[in-house]
């Protein structure tokens, strides 16, 4: 097997990954997909398309040195000729000396340093150009959503109680009785279908508050940390807001408050903390964890206290796990649980609640 049908070889298989992964999505993410924020979907038609034209450059590129090396096979090759030239034939019975021969074929000529030099910056930009495709075939896989299960999809339906509202951004459930004038602001975690936190925010609308559940760009909430504005922008009939999250949802979230504390009372982090100090925030924080979450873990928990404000409200859920704070079936890495599911999201509502109920009172 020579270089170049190695090279050849390469590329049809990272074509194929570019191919493979989007379909994978589509295949194993039960509808996700169209229900996330645009980009996901925007990334997974430009793997395609990105596999679609690797393939047919690379099945071009291997038709051409086919055809290239059948020329080579059928073309004639030159034979040495055995005649005398009518310069080396004697005249006059006068023999013309020739050189004599030293044995030794002429030097080749050595090839010229600037197209090697091309040459090398074309296969090492070809290279890193394969190695980035083969990057973005991956990463397309990674960005996968956990899809909701059942129990979120019920949550989701509209009733006498909360109407549900699903735009490019966010959904929202909107209590029907009143207009509310509290609201919260939530960031899923990584890689969560938005509509698994249905069943954990839905209660919350149900007791008068206003929630908005973000779509975040590629499912990773720190890809617009800002997204949170938007959406208290578009509800201006609300007074006092809250933001927070689901794990990495919560960082963004904790961000956020303290970057408009001026426009933000509270803070729920589900299962999460604060990257750094905003001890002095003039905020509500209310932290709620599981005893044996396997992501943000108990240790994790008690290290964040330094950071928080000193009023803050921890709630420890016992028995409850990470994949507790939403429903998308279990999380790679995550705990075994002790409690049922039902058991443990009735207390996260509740310390939920709590929080809110503060931020309403002022």
């Amino acid at each position: 097997m020579t270089r170049r049908t190695t090279w050849l070889g390469l590329r049809a298989l990272v074509g194929l990954a570019l191919l493979a992964a989007p379909a994978w999505v589509l295949a194993t993410a039960d509808g996700a997909v169209p229900h996330q924020h645009w980009t996901l979907g925007a990334l997974l038609a430009v793997s395609a398309l990105a596999g679609v034209a690797l393939l047919v450059a690379t099945a071009l590129a291997w038709r051409r040195d086919r055809r290239r090396d059948r020329r080579r096979a059928t073309a004639p090759r030159a034979t040495p000729s055995t005649s005398t030239s009518s310069a080396d034939t004697p005249r006059s019975g006068v023999t013309r000396a020739t050189a004599p021969s030293t044995g030794a074929e002429p030097a080749a000529r050595p090839e010229p340093a600037r197209p090697r030099a091309r040459r090398v910056l074309r296969g090492t930009g070809a290279g890193v150009g394969l190695a980035l495709l083969a990057v973005l075939a991956a990463a397309t896989a990674w960005l996968r959503p956990f899809p909701a299960t059942d129990a979120a999809l019920d949550a989701l339906r509209g009733d006498d109680a909360v109407e549900v509202r699903e735009s490019a951004g966010w959904y929202a459930f909107v209590p029907r009785d009143a207009e509310p004038t509290t609201g919260l602001v939530y960031s899923p975690g990584a890689r969560v279908d938005v509509r698994a936190t249905a069943a954990v925010l839905r209660p919350l609308a149900e007791a008068g508050y206003l929630v908005v559940a973000l779509k975040e760009p590629l499912g990773i909430a720190l890809t617009s940390p800002g997204q949170s504005a938007s959406a208290m922008a578009a509800f201006d009939g609300v007074e006092r807001w809250a933001v927070g999250g689901h794990s990495l949802g919560g960082v963004a979230a904790s961000s956020f408050a303290a970057a408009h504390d001026d426009d933000v009372d509270g803070l729920l982090l589900h299962a999460s903390y604060p990257l750094g100090d905003m001890s002095d925030a003039d905020l509500l924080v209310a932290p709620v964890s599981g005893s044996e979450d396997g992501l943000t873990t108990p240790a994790d928990v008690d290290a964040s206290r330094a950071n928080l404000p000193a009023a803050t409200t921890f709630t420890e859920v016992d028995g409850a796990v990470h994949a507790f704070f939403a429903d998308y079936g279990p999380q790679p890495g995550d705990g075994t649980p002790t409690v049922p599911r039902e058991e443990a999201q009735a207390e996260i509502v509740a310390a939920s609640l709590a929080l809110l109920d503060e931020v309403a009172a002022g």
